[in-house]
Protein backbone atom coordinates (compact mmCIF):
# COMPACT_ATOMS: atom_id res chain seq x y z
CA UNK A 1 0.00 0.00 0.00
CA UNK A 2 1.14 3.56 -0.75
CA UNK A 3 2.19 5.50 2.35
CA UNK A 4 2.10 9.30 2.62
CA UNK A 5 3.85 11.63 5.08
CA UNK A 6 2.65 15.21 5.61
CA UNK A 7 3.78 18.07 7.82
CA UNK A 8 3.84 21.89 7.94
CA UNK A 9 6.10 23.40 5.29
CA UNK A 10 8.04 25.42 7.90
CA UNK A 11 8.30 25.15 11.68
CA UNK A 12 10.06 28.12 13.31
CA UNK A 13 10.74 28.22 17.08
CA UNK A 14 12.61 30.50 19.45
CA UNK A 15 12.37 33.67 21.55
CA UNK A 16 11.23 36.62 19.45
CA UNK A 17 10.01 34.48 16.54
CA UNK A 18 6.85 36.57 16.28
CA UNK A 19 9.05 39.22 14.63
CA UNK A 20 9.44 36.86 11.65
CA UNK A 21 5.70 36.69 10.98
CA UNK A 22 5.63 39.58 8.52
CA UNK A 23 8.59 38.31 6.52
CA UNK A 24 7.10 34.82 6.21
CA UNK A 25 3.51 35.92 5.59
CA UNK A 26 4.70 38.23 2.81
CA UNK A 27 5.79 35.16 0.82
CA UNK A 28 2.13 34.13 0.73
CA UNK A 29 0.33 37.44 0.18
CA UNK A 30 0.19 41.15 1.02
CA UNK A 31 -3.24 41.36 2.63
CA UNK A 32 -3.05 39.52 5.95
CA UNK A 33 -5.99 38.90 8.26
CA UNK A 34 -4.78 37.97 11.75
CA UNK A 35 -7.36 36.40 14.07
CA UNK A 36 -5.94 36.83 17.55
CA UNK A 37 -7.01 35.68 21.00
CA UNK A 38 -8.65 38.74 22.60
CA UNK A 39 -6.79 38.20 25.88
CA UNK A 40 -3.39 37.87 24.21
CA UNK A 41 -3.82 40.72 21.72
CA UNK A 42 -3.13 43.69 24.06
CA UNK A 43 0.21 42.12 25.03
CA UNK A 44 1.47 41.61 21.46
CA UNK A 45 -0.47 44.10 19.32
CA UNK A 46 2.40 46.57 18.91
CA UNK A 47 4.87 43.85 17.87
CA UNK A 48 2.28 42.20 15.65
CA UNK A 49 1.46 45.40 13.80
CA UNK A 50 5.14 46.28 13.42
CA UNK A 51 6.21 42.92 11.95
CA UNK A 52 3.42 43.09 9.37
CA UNK A 53 3.66 46.74 8.34
CA UNK A 54 7.46 46.48 8.10
CA UNK A 55 6.88 44.22 5.07
CA UNK A 56 4.41 46.63 3.45
CA UNK A 57 1.61 44.28 4.41
CA UNK A 58 -1.92 45.60 4.80
CA UNK A 59 -2.99 44.03 8.13
CA UNK A 60 -6.46 43.42 9.49
CA UNK A 61 -6.36 42.30 13.13
CA UNK A 62 -9.51 40.66 14.52
CA UNK A 63 -9.79 39.92 18.26
CA UNK A 64 -11.50 36.60 18.93
CA UNK A 65 -13.30 35.39 22.05
CA UNK A 66 -16.03 32.93 21.09
CA UNK A 67 -16.63 29.25 20.46
CA UNK A 68 -15.50 27.42 17.33
CA UNK A 69 -18.85 27.04 15.60
CA UNK A 70 -19.90 26.74 11.97
CA UNK A 71 -21.70 30.08 12.28
CA UNK A 72 -18.64 31.87 13.66
CA UNK A 73 -16.34 30.42 11.00
CA UNK A 74 -18.76 31.44 8.25
CA UNK A 75 -19.05 34.97 9.69
CA UNK A 76 -15.29 35.47 9.87
CA UNK A 77 -14.75 33.92 6.45
CA UNK A 78 -17.12 36.47 4.93
CA UNK A 79 -15.26 39.25 6.76
CA UNK A 80 -11.95 38.00 5.33
CA UNK A 81 -13.42 38.04 1.82
CA UNK A 82 -14.73 41.58 2.36
CA UNK A 83 -11.28 42.72 3.47
CA UNK A 84 -9.67 41.15 0.41
CA UNK A 85 -7.57 38.87 2.58
CA UNK A 86 -4.83 36.79 0.96
CA UNK A 87 -3.43 35.10 4.08
CA UNK A 88 -5.11 33.96 7.31
CA UNK A 89 -3.05 34.02 10.52
CA UNK A 90 -4.25 32.47 13.79
CA UNK A 91 -2.63 33.72 17.01
CA UNK A 92 -3.52 32.20 20.37
CA UNK A 93 -4.49 28.89 21.90
CA UNK A 94 -6.34 25.94 20.40
CA UNK A 95 -9.70 27.64 20.10
CA UNK A 96 -8.36 30.67 18.21
CA UNK A 97 -6.18 28.54 15.96
CA UNK A 98 -9.13 26.27 15.16
CA UNK A 99 -11.37 29.18 14.19
CA UNK A 100 -8.61 30.57 11.97
CA UNK A 101 -8.07 27.15 10.39
CA UNK A 102 -11.79 26.98 9.65
CA UNK A 103 -11.68 30.42 8.03
CA UNK A 104 -8.68 29.36 5.95
CA UNK A 105 -10.52 26.23 4.81
CA UNK A 106 -13.65 28.18 3.87
CA UNK A 107 -11.79 30.88 1.96
CA UNK A 108 -9.14 28.66 0.37
CA UNK A 109 -6.39 30.94 1.69
CA UNK A 110 -3.02 29.83 3.12
CA UNK A 111 -2.83 29.54 6.91
CA UNK A 112 -0.08 30.62 9.31
CA UNK A 113 -0.21 29.22 12.86
CA UNK A 114 1.17 31.28 15.77
CA UNK A 115 0.50 29.44 19.05
CA UNK A 116 0.84 31.44 22.26
CA UNK A 117 0.52 28.37 24.53
CA UNK A 118 1.75 24.78 24.23
CA UNK A 119 -1.28 23.04 25.72
CA UNK A 120 -1.92 20.60 22.80
CA UNK A 121 -0.24 19.55 19.58
CA UNK A 122 -2.97 21.19 17.45
CA UNK A 123 -0.96 24.18 16.09
CA UNK A 124 0.94 22.04 13.55
CA UNK A 125 -2.00 19.85 12.51
CA UNK A 126 -4.79 20.11 9.93
CA UNK A 127 -7.56 19.30 12.41
CA UNK A 128 -10.38 21.70 13.36
CA UNK A 129 -12.53 20.77 16.35
CA UNK A 130 -16.02 22.27 15.98
CA UNK A 131 -18.65 22.83 18.68
CA UNK A 132 -22.33 23.71 18.77
CA UNK A 133 -23.82 26.75 20.49
CA UNK A 134 -23.81 24.84 23.82
CA UNK A 135 -20.08 23.98 23.60
CA UNK A 136 -20.69 20.36 22.67
CA UNK A 137 -18.22 18.94 20.17
CA UNK A 138 -20.07 18.05 16.98
CA UNK A 139 -17.44 17.59 14.26
CA UNK A 140 -13.77 17.51 13.32
CA UNK A 141 -12.88 18.99 9.95
CA UNK A 142 -9.50 18.83 8.20
CA UNK A 143 -7.74 21.56 6.26
CA UNK A 144 -6.51 20.48 2.84
CA UNK A 145 -2.95 21.37 3.84
CA UNK A 146 -0.98 21.66 7.07
CA UNK A 147 -0.12 25.24 8.07
CA UNK A 148 2.24 26.97 5.64
CA UNK A 149 4.21 28.25 8.63
CA UNK A 150 4.12 27.42 12.33
CA UNK A 151 5.79 30.28 14.20
CA UNK A 152 6.47 29.55 17.88
CA UNK A 153 7.68 32.47 19.99
CA UNK A 154 8.92 30.70 23.10
CA UNK A 155 9.28 34.00 24.99
CA UNK A 156 5.48 34.34 24.79
CA UNK A 157 4.76 30.70 25.66
CA UNK A 158 7.14 30.92 28.65
CA UNK A 159 4.71 33.38 30.28
CA UNK A 160 1.64 31.14 29.91
CA UNK A 161 0.30 29.37 33.03
CA UNK A 162 2.29 26.28 34.01
CA UNK A 163 -0.81 24.10 33.98
CA UNK A 164 -1.25 24.67 30.25
CA UNK A 165 2.26 23.37 29.55
CA UNK A 166 1.55 20.35 31.75
CA UNK A 167 -1.56 19.72 29.67
CA UNK A 168 0.54 19.91 26.52
CA UNK A 169 2.95 17.36 27.95
CA UNK A 170 -0.04 15.10 28.63
CA UNK A 171 -1.25 15.40 25.05
CA UNK A 172 2.24 14.71 23.68
CA UNK A 173 2.84 11.69 25.94
CA UNK A 174 0.28 9.79 23.90
CA UNK A 175 2.44 9.91 20.77
CA UNK A 176 4.75 7.00 21.63
CA UNK A 177 1.95 4.66 22.63
CA UNK A 178 -0.55 5.60 19.94
CA UNK A 179 1.94 5.57 17.06
CA UNK A 180 3.10 2.10 18.11
CA UNK A 181 -0.52 0.98 18.33
CA UNK A 182 -1.24 2.40 14.88
CA UNK A 183 1.75 0.59 13.39
CA UNK A 184 0.63 -2.73 14.85
CA UNK A 185 -3.08 -2.22 14.14
CA UNK A 186 -5.15 -1.93 10.99
CA UNK A 187 -6.24 1.70 10.91
CA UNK A 188 -5.32 4.41 8.40
CA UNK A 189 -3.69 7.77 8.96
CA UNK A 190 -5.33 11.09 8.03
CA UNK A 191 -3.82 10.59 4.59
CA UNK A 192 -5.94 7.48 4.13
CA UNK A 193 -2.89 5.21 4.07
CA UNK A 194 -1.10 2.92 6.49
CA UNK A 195 1.48 4.67 8.68
CA UNK A 196 5.09 5.25 7.80
CA UNK A 197 7.66 3.90 10.26
CA UNK A 198 8.96 7.47 10.51
CA UNK A 199 5.85 8.45 12.47
CA UNK A 200 6.48 5.71 15.03
CA UNK A 201 10.09 6.80 15.43
CA UNK A 202 9.04 10.42 15.94
CA UNK A 203 6.61 9.32 18.65
CA UNK A 204 9.41 7.55 20.48
CA UNK A 205 11.75 10.57 20.23
CA UNK A 206 8.92 12.78 21.52
CA UNK A 207 8.50 10.55 24.58
CA UNK A 208 12.22 10.50 25.36
CA UNK A 209 12.41 14.30 25.10
CA UNK A 210 9.49 14.72 27.49
CA UNK A 211 11.03 12.36 30.06
CA UNK A 212 14.39 14.12 29.86
CA UNK A 213 13.28 17.73 29.79
CA UNK A 214 9.76 17.72 31.26
CA UNK A 215 10.66 18.21 34.94
CA UNK A 216 13.05 21.07 34.15
CA UNK A 217 10.52 22.73 31.87
CA UNK A 218 7.81 22.55 34.53
CA UNK A 219 10.13 24.22 37.05
CA UNK A 220 10.29 27.38 34.92
CA UNK A 221 6.84 27.21 33.27
CA UNK A 222 4.89 30.43 33.71
CA UNK A 223 7.91 32.46 34.86
CA UNK A 224 8.81 33.92 31.47
CA UNK A 225 12.25 32.28 31.58
CA UNK A 226 13.22 30.43 28.40
CA UNK A 227 15.55 27.51 29.09
CA UNK A 228 16.84 24.59 26.98
CA UNK A 229 14.44 22.29 28.87
CA UNK A 230 11.47 24.50 28.02
CA UNK A 231 12.51 24.80 24.37
CA UNK A 232 12.82 21.01 24.08
CA UNK A 233 9.41 20.36 25.64
CA UNK A 234 7.69 22.95 23.46
CA UNK A 235 9.28 21.33 20.40
CA UNK A 236 8.08 17.90 21.54
CA UNK A 237 4.52 19.14 22.08
CA UNK A 238 4.01 21.43 19.10
CA UNK A 239 6.09 19.62 16.48
CA UNK A 240 7.05 16.02 17.23
CA UNK A 241 3.74 14.94 18.74
CA UNK A 242 1.70 16.59 15.98
CA UNK A 243 3.66 15.17 13.05
CA UNK A 244 3.88 11.73 14.67
CA UNK A 245 0.14 11.40 15.24
CA UNK A 246 -1.02 12.90 11.95
CA UNK A 247 1.05 10.36 10.04
CA UNK A 248 0.04 7.33 12.10
CA UNK A 249 -3.18 7.61 14.07
CA UNK A 250 -4.88 7.72 17.46
CA UNK A 251 -5.53 4.78 19.74
CA UNK A 252 -6.77 3.95 23.26
CA UNK A 253 -5.33 7.09 24.86
CA UNK A 254 -7.47 9.43 22.80
CA UNK A 255 -10.48 7.14 22.93
CA UNK A 256 -10.33 7.62 26.71
CA UNK A 257 -9.64 11.35 26.40
CA UNK A 258 -12.63 11.83 24.10
CA UNK A 259 -15.03 10.09 26.48
CA UNK A 260 -13.66 11.88 29.55
CA UNK A 261 -14.02 15.22 27.77
CA UNK A 262 -17.68 14.47 27.09
CA UNK A 263 -18.45 14.27 30.85
CA UNK A 264 -19.45 17.78 31.91
CA UNK A 265 -17.86 17.86 35.40
CA UNK A 266 -14.61 16.47 33.96
CA UNK A 267 -14.68 18.94 31.07
CA UNK A 268 -15.02 21.83 33.51
CA UNK A 269 -12.41 20.59 36.00
CA UNK A 270 -9.52 19.41 33.81
CA UNK A 271 -7.80 19.88 30.45
CA UNK A 272 -7.81 17.76 27.31
CA UNK A 273 -4.11 17.05 27.80
CA UNK A 274 -4.78 15.75 31.30
CA UNK A 275 -7.49 13.47 29.91
CA UNK A 276 -5.07 12.24 27.24
CA UNK A 277 -2.38 11.63 29.87
CA UNK A 278 -4.80 9.48 31.85
CA UNK A 279 -5.69 7.66 28.65
CA UNK A 280 -2.02 6.92 28.09
CA UNK A 281 -1.91 5.12 31.44
CA UNK A 282 -4.99 3.10 30.47
CA UNK A 283 -3.39 2.19 27.16
CA UNK A 284 -0.12 1.18 28.83
CA UNK A 285 -2.03 -1.09 31.21
CA UNK A 286 -4.23 -2.56 28.47
CA UNK A 287 -1.15 -3.40 26.41
CA UNK A 288 0.54 -5.12 29.34
CA UNK A 289 3.60 -2.87 29.27
CA UNK A 290 6.57 -4.10 31.36
CA UNK A 291 6.71 -3.05 35.01
CA UNK A 292 9.86 -0.97 34.56
CA UNK A 293 8.13 1.04 31.84
CA UNK A 294 5.09 1.59 34.06
CA UNK A 295 7.32 2.65 36.95
CA UNK A 296 8.99 5.24 34.72
CA UNK A 297 5.68 6.53 33.38
CA UNK A 298 3.88 6.81 36.72
CA UNK A 299 6.98 8.28 38.33
CA UNK A 300 7.15 10.96 35.63
CA UNK A 301 3.51 11.89 36.27
CA UNK A 302 4.19 12.29 39.97
CA UNK A 303 7.33 14.36 39.33
CA UNK A 304 5.56 16.92 37.14
CA UNK A 305 2.25 16.89 39.03
CA UNK A 306 0.16 15.22 36.32
CA UNK A 307 -3.19 13.91 37.66
CA UNK A 308 -3.46 10.12 37.46
CA UNK A 309 -6.76 9.38 39.17
CA UNK A 310 -10.25 9.83 37.75
CA UNK A 311 -11.26 11.76 40.85
CA UNK A 312 -8.40 14.22 40.25
CA UNK A 313 -9.81 14.83 36.76
CA UNK A 314 -13.17 15.78 38.22
CA UNK A 315 -15.17 12.57 37.80
CA UNK A 316 -17.65 12.84 40.69
CA UNK A 317 -18.23 9.10 41.15
CA UNK A 318 -15.50 6.51 40.60
CA UNK A 319 -17.28 3.30 41.52
CA UNK A 320 -17.61 0.12 39.46
CA UNK A 321 -20.59 1.40 37.51
CA UNK A 322 -18.82 4.60 36.46
CA UNK A 323 -15.73 2.72 35.28
CA UNK A 324 -17.81 0.14 33.42
CA UNK A 325 -19.82 2.84 31.66
CA UNK A 326 -16.66 4.72 30.71
CA UNK A 327 -14.99 1.55 29.41
CA UNK A 328 -18.09 0.60 27.40
CA UNK A 329 -18.08 4.01 25.72
CA UNK A 330 -14.35 3.81 24.95
CA UNK A 331 -14.76 0.31 23.48
CA UNK A 332 -16.96 1.81 20.73
CA UNK A 333 -14.29 4.28 19.62
CA UNK A 334 -13.07 4.07 16.01
CA UNK A 335 -9.54 4.60 17.36
CA UNK A 336 -9.39 1.07 18.80
CA UNK A 337 -8.43 -0.41 15.43
CA UNK A 338 -4.97 1.00 16.17
CA UNK A 339 -3.93 -1.83 18.46
CA UNK A 340 -2.07 -5.12 18.06
CA UNK A 341 -5.19 -6.96 19.22
CA UNK A 342 -8.76 -5.76 19.46
CA UNK A 343 -9.84 -4.93 23.00
CA UNK A 344 -13.35 -5.14 24.39
CA UNK A 345 -15.03 -3.33 27.27
CA UNK A 346 -13.90 -5.94 29.80
CA UNK A 347 -10.27 -5.45 28.79
CA UNK A 348 -10.65 -1.72 29.27
CA UNK A 349 -12.41 -2.09 32.64
CA UNK A 350 -9.43 -4.09 33.84
CA UNK A 351 -7.04 -1.42 32.53
CA UNK A 352 -8.97 1.42 34.22
CA UNK A 353 -8.95 -0.44 37.51
CA UNK A 354 -5.23 -1.17 37.23
CA UNK A 355 -4.55 2.55 36.77
CA UNK A 356 -6.79 3.52 39.68
CA UNK A 357 -5.13 0.94 41.95
CA UNK A 358 -1.54 1.63 40.95
CA UNK A 359 0.43 2.68 44.01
Amino acid sequence: MTRIFRAPAFYIQGPGSLNLLGEKAATLGRSVVAICDAVVLPHIEADLTETLTRQDITPTIIPFDADVTHREMDRLAELVRTKGGEVVVGIGGGRTLDIAKGVSRRTGLPFVSVPTVASTDAPSTRGIVIYDEHHRMIAVEQMDQNPAFVIVDTAIIAKAPARLLRGGIGDALTAKFETEGAWKGTGLSKQGTRPLKTGVMLGDVCYLMLLEHGPGAMRVAGTGEVTPDLEAVIEAILWLSAVAFENTGLSIAHAVATELGAIEPVQKHSLHGEHAAYGTLVQAMAEGRPEDELTTLFGFYDEIGMPRRLSALGLPEVGDAAIENLAAACAKSPFLVNQERMLDAEDLVAAFRAVENYA
